[in-house]
């Protein structure tokens, strides 16, 4: 799941950025309302983490735009205005939560993905296919009830494949998910590390497959018994 984080302090930013990253998101960072706007009209963000003291205006003006075009993107402002007038009015523009600097990481991650497990958003608590399942909250994966240690970006590609379990989820969508703008992508990164998920699984015993249907994606599901 991929999250854009607008944010003009840069220390700050890294420490946001490494916090979501590590919750298990991709996470693209920008200091402007107008690169954060031209980002949103090239990527399908799963959230916002939006500063409002900007630079170049008031990021209230980029959410008043996202709500005016009728997007239900949810939006987490994070901000070092505290009186309830501002939260007020962050609200009623279309904010989905509202954060006040200093802030505990933990507390962030905790909203935005209870922000994402809302109605109509992308983040379950727990996603299952056939004996593997994992907890989209604190990360862990079991299959067959053990508890199996996955390297981050093998958990993010299983996600996605266990979202959508037995639909097929192209390839360019997984690469959108998966990576952000500044992280080093080649052409064959997603083939890889499917590579790897793959290995991962049948070691482990997994009673699921990961079909490829060349030139359009990949599918989870079950395997089939041998008759």
């Amino acid at each position: 799941m991929r999250i854009l984080l607008v944010e003009d302090n840069d220390r700050l930013a890294d420490l946001v950025g490494q916090g979501l990253r590590a919750g298990g998101f991709a996470v693209d960072a920008f200091t402007s309302l107008g690169d954060a706007d031209a980002a949103m009209a090239t990527v399908a963000y799963d959230a916002v983490v939006l500063d409002l003291g900007l630079p170049d205006g008031d990021g209230l003006d980029l959410l008043k735009t996202v709500r005016q075009r009728g997007d239900s993107l949810p939006v987490l402002v994070l901000t070092a205005r505290d009186g309830v007038d501002d939260r007020v009015r962050g609200l009623n523009v279309g904010a989905d939560d509202y954060v006040v600097k200093p802030f505990a990481m933990a507390e962030l991650l905790a909203r935005v993905r209870a922000l994402l497990r809302r109605p109509g958003n992308a983040l379950g608590v727990r996603l299952s296919c056939g004996q593997v399942t994992m907890d989209t909250t604190s990360r862990e994966v079991w299959i067959a009830e053990a508890v199996v240690a996955l390297p981050r970006r093998e958990t993010e590609m299983l996600e996605q494949l266990l979202r959508r379990a037995g639909r097929v989820v192209p390839k360019r969508s997984l690469e959108e998910g998966l990576y952000g703008f500044d992280d080093d992508v080649s052409a064959n990164t997603v083939e890889v590390l499917m590579s790897r998920l793959r290995k991962r699984l049948l070691q482990t015993g997994a009673d699921v497959t990961i079909h490829t249907l060349r030139g359009v994606g990949y599918m989870l599901a079950e395997t089939e018994a041998q008759p």
